[in-house]
């Protein structure tokens, strides 16, 4: 990739947490094509520095490990993106985990805790590290907050956990809005849709009927991690009010998607080249995803 920073970014510099895979990954790479100035992160440095590689950005993108449900890691963040390119113009709160779907009580309270200080005080951390940089450096700035299903209020089962923290992140953003009312930093919503990876299948280990069934939902509405990046990536840089929301997976366009399906007979296959759930056994880690 060039090392020019023109288009439409002009050089801003975006931080987005959990880019080391997924969504977040896509978002570093169509953010790059458009000009910006990215610094990404993951859990390990390896999982870091095979991202760098991947991105072939030189000089325009550098990488810190972070947990996110830590404060100090968002804090390293930050001072790692001012020591590279000088300020932070976005920060996008990207990364999250989910959980094999199963009701809340077959859960691990390790898992339960995990997912909260994760999906939701990671959220909480980077918006405070990064809403108190950018007033202190003044200008401009904007932070992007990711939904995902629960944050409408779905309901599924098994999603219990990770819906209940995607909810929570719709009202903390609605309400760092009203604090930032009148203030140059803004917060926004940042909505995906339904993503196809490999750790989406990954809800579903042990389970590989439920999968079957689901897939044909995700076959319907989802969409492929290439398709929906360049969307939020200039969703991202557009000029956006605090308060906004950069959805992909609109009503209009969910009903067309069925209208397709079921009047005019078009099928998709999305999961082509994604490996189909284990059989057996049970994992009740939490898994990274970009949610």
């Amino acid at each position: 990739m060039a090392a020019s920073s023109s288009g439409p970014a002009n050089g801003r510099v975006v931080v987005v947490t959990g880019s080391t895979r997924g969504i977040g990954r896509g978002l570093a790479q169509e953010l790059l094509k458009r000009g910006a100035r990215v610094v990404v992160s993951g859990r390990s440095q390896e999982s870091v520095d095979k991202a760098l590689a991947a991105l072939g950005a030189g000089d325009r993108a550098v990488g810190v490990p972070a947990d996110v449900s830590k404060g100090d890691d968002h804090q390293r963040l930050w001072d790692r993106a001012v020591e590279a390119f000088g300020r932070v113009d976005i920060w996008v709160n990207n990364a999250g985990i989910s959980l094999v779907r199963k009701p809340v009580w077959e859960q691990s309270p390790a898992d339960l805790q995990a997912i909260v200080d994760t999906n939701l005080v990671g959220v909480m951390h980077g918006t405070s590290v990064a809403v108190r940089g950018m007033l202190a450096q003044g200008g401009r700035g904007m932070v992007w907050n990711m939904e995902g299903f629960g944050s409408g209020g779905q309901k599924s089962d098994g999603l219990a956990p990770y819906g209940s923290t995607k909810r929570a992140v719709t009202y903390f953003t609605d309400c760092v809005t009203k604090d930032l009312e009148g203030m140059p930093v803004g917060v926004a919503h940042l909505s995906p849709g339904i993503v196809v990876t490999d750790l989406l299948v990954d809800d579903y280990e042990g389970q590989p009927e439920k999968f079957e069934k689901a897939k044909k939902f995700f076959n319907i509405l989802g969409d492929q991690v290439e398709t929906v990046t360049p969307y939020l990536a200039d969703g991202i840089l557009a000029d956006h009010k605090s308060g906004d929301r950069v959805a992909w997976l609109t009503t209009p366009k969910a009903s067309g998607r069925f209208f397709k399906r079921f009047v005019l007979q078009q099928k998709r296959d999305l999961f082509a080249d994604v490996a189909a759930p284990a059989a057996g056994g049970d994992t009740a880690a939490g898994k990274h995803r970009a949610s």
